[in-house]
């Protein structure tokens, strides 16, 4: 069990930046969730979004001239070739850093390692449209897009640097380039099951000996255009006539969708030795990490069956029995079925303990933002923990009777001395994630 390590094997995370629907920054972010506030509010910067009611998740105070002055104002620069989810994700990186103590003079930067995970990115319309348009012939019918036309003339009127503003690589790039990481790089992309994924893999790179220090990190946003006309089409999303911090109901009797989201959280990760003697407050000990992708021919997800088999992998891998698990943070992304098969595999795994093991969700506090949940997720079970609390989920009252039982922490926090935190997270395709923590 890798809790049971010496301090030179056990890897423990160290510094921990948020650029959140609930606030930017781990001060304003814990005071938000310990007072249980809600992130899901009309939208203010987007004037275009498939999102029902132009509701969401929003960090409204993260504009591209905040990004400029403040939160990347070392790489003001560079603000010009980062879309949205890169922004977010390049600032909670820089975060993490300033969170840790991290003195970038002191370190070995060729042990210095970046592993992030992105959601694919993709241009507003608007981006795109002045190309289009001079590939567009006028006809009968109105403007017709002439395919054949848009290596000559359409690709001449894009941006020269298009390209790099939307590749899901470029927030590892950028956060390398930036605090001359020259250790391991790696980026992921499997949706929400990313914020796990990376974690998982920054601490085999550690416990290999291939580096010191790691960022492990996510950004995303399915509030982009495009990304919100694609939750239309793919998802159940939540809408109804009640205050917008009320929709986020997750393992609720009433849920009916998923609210869209955004967000970035990075976190800096090392052996306990190395940051015991540099002094560094300690957040918690990562335990173990398990994953899973189960589908059928046709690409469709199976929930319980990928959550069981990645739930059953990370305990493997930490030597730790169900009965171990303080909490789980689960995915809870409040559509009915994807709920339901949650709660199954929790039953499949805790056995005779399911309805009694405390269950959260923090995608009640600011929604779904795709690749950055689980981070997002796992940084929130960590602030409550610091006070030795489990926080509940908002807008819980009661299962609905067709649900498998489940412990939910509702109405106020739940005091705990058992700090081994499960977060779990599961995308449409199938793909689970685990990670298991304990908390300091």
């Amino acid at each position: 069990m890798r809790s049971n390590g010496t301090s030179d094997s056990r890897i423990v995370i160290t510094g921990i930046g948020v650029v959140t629907p609930l606030g930017i920054g781990m001060e304003p972010f814990s005071t938000a969730v310990m007072n249980q506030q809600s992130g899901v509010k009309p939208l203010e910067l987007l004037s275009t979004s498939a999102a029902p009611g132009n509701i969401g998740g929003e960090v409204s105070d993260f504009t591209e001239k905040d990004a400029r002055k403040t939160y990347l104002k070392p790489l003001k620069k560079s603000v010009k070739v980062m879309c949205r989810e890169i922004q977010l994700g390049v600032a909670a990186a820089l975060q993490a850093v300033e969170n840790s103590g991290l003195d970038l003079d002191q370190i070995d930067h060729t042990r210095f390692g970046v592993e992030f995970g992105a959601n694919l990115m993709f241009s507003p319309p608007w981006v795109l449209s002045d190309a289009c348009v001079k590939c567009c012939k006028e006809t009968e019918d109105g403007l017709e897009f002439q395919f054949d036309e848009w290596g000559e003339k359409g690709l001449a009127a894009m941006e020269p640097l298009w390209l790099l503003c939307y590749l899901p690589n470029m927030p590892a790039c950028h956060i390398g380039i930036s605090m001359d990481a020259r250790g391991p790089s790696n980026s992921m992309t499997v949706d929400e099951a990313s914020g796990n994924l990376v974690l998982g893999e920054a601490m085999s790179i550690i416990e290999r000996g291939w580096a010191d220090i790691m960022i492990a990190g996510t950004t995303g946003t399915r509030l982009n255009p495009v990304k919100s006309i694609h939750g239309t089409f793919w998802d159940d999303l939540a809408q109804n006539p009640d205050t917008p911090s009320s929709w986020a109901r997750p393992f609720d009797k009433d849920r009916n969708g998923q609210v869209l989201a955004e967000g970035g959280t990075s976190f800096i990760l090392e052996t306990e030795k190395h940051a015991q003697a540099r002094g560094a407050k300690i957040w918690a000990t990562l335990l173990g990490s398990g994953a899973s992708c189960v589908a059928d021919d046709k690409g469709q997800g199976h929930y319980r069956e990928a959550l069981v088999r990645a739930m059953t992998g990370a305990l493997h891998s930490t030597g730790l029995k169900p009965s171990d698990i303080g909490h789980i943070n689960a995915n809870g992304l409040g559509e009915v079925e994807a709920d339901r098969e949650e709660a199954q595999a929790i039953h499949d795994v805790f056995g005779d303990i399911a309805s009694q093991v405390p269950v959260t969700s923090f995608k009640s506090y600011w929604g779904n933002p795709g690749a950055s949940c689980g981070s997002l997720e796992l940084a929130g079970s960590l602030v409550g923990l610091q006070e030795g609390v489990i926080l509940p989920t908002l807008n819980f009252t009661a299962q609905s009777p067709e649900d498998p039982s489940l412990n939910i922490v509702h109405g106020a926090p739940l005091a705990t001395d058992n700090k081994v935190v499960m977060n779990i997270n599961v995308t449409r395709q199938g793909q689970a994630s685990v990670i298991i923590a304990q908390g300091a």
